[in-house]
């Protein structure tokens, strides 16, 4: 790998809980990662839009409010129809079991709850990336 990995941390939506999210980002710069963080309150389309824009690998989504089939696979969607076949779309936060098992159908990748070990995260991210991407 020739670059370090590229992630979009991003909150989505009405939750303005952004503690785990700005916890993962700094998680994953110390692993090595270049970072860019959205903010609070972007839409599902802003955050394609950005990680277009800023050529990401990856696009993390913490999510606590309970939208999260609504907005994983709007962002699905957006990606398919932007072709970004090759970027992981990965997240987090109060999930149930049987919704992370429905999204990964969906297409979206591994997705953690809170607690999860920060270095499992980043190695997720980095091999998905290495097996993924063409760099």
């Amino acid at each position: 790998m020739n670059r370090p990995v590229r992630i979009l941390v991003a909150k989505v939506g009405l939750d303005g809980h952004d503690r785990g999210a700005k916890v993962i980002a700094t998680a994953m710069r110390d692993a090595g990662m270049e970072v860019i963080y959205t903010g609070l309150r972007q839409t599902a389309e802003m955050v394609v839009n950005a990680a277009l824009q800023e050529d990401v690998d990856a696009i993390g989504v913490s999510i606590l409010s309970g939208a999260h089939m609504t907005v994983f696979p709007r962002i699905i969607a957006l990606m398919k129809e932007k072709k970004m076949d090759d970027v992981l779309l990965t997240g987090g936060g109060i999930i149930p079991e049987e919704d992370m098992k429905t999204l990964q159908e969906m297409g979206v990748g591994k997705l953690f709850a809170p607690g999860a070990a920060t270095a499992d995260i980043a190695g997720y991210i980095k091999d998905w990336v290495k097996t993924n991407r063409n760099f």
